[in-house]
């Protein structure tokens, strides 16, 4: 059974910096493409960056210049580094990830408050 476990959420002062990890265990066959979303309260999810299997990147406008995703293949690991967070950054954060397939895994996800 393929699990995402996101990691590394917590509470921070605007400004501030966080990382989140997102580990995938099970048998995952070859992965397109690995991506953070976002949900804030009262708001709809939200694609937040993604990585290609080739290491390729996009970022959704409001986090570009700050937040840089990554992803370690031998580890199976994502990585999302989140720096100079804004309160408007507080939300839950979900890993996805999709196969060549087309299957889509998603974690349960991790929460980042930031104050202000």
């Amino acid at each position: 059974q393929v699990q995402l476990v996101e990691s590394g959420g917590g509470l921070v002062q605007a400004g501030g910096s966080l990382r989140l990890s997102c580990a995938a265990s099970g048998i995952i066959s070859s992965i397109k493409v690995r991506r953070w979303y976002r949900q804030a309260p009262g708001k709809q999810r939200e694609l937040v960056a993604g990585i290609t299997s080739g290491g390729a990147t996009n970022y959704a406008d409001s986090v570009k210049g700050r937040f840089t995703i990554s992803g370690d293949n031998a580890r199976n690991t994502v990585y999302l580094q989140m720096n100079t967070l804004k309160p408007e950054d507080t939300a839950v954060y979900y890993c996805n990830e999709v196969t060549l397939g087309g299957v889509s895994y998603w974690g349960k996800g991790t929460l980042v408050t930031v104050s202000s």
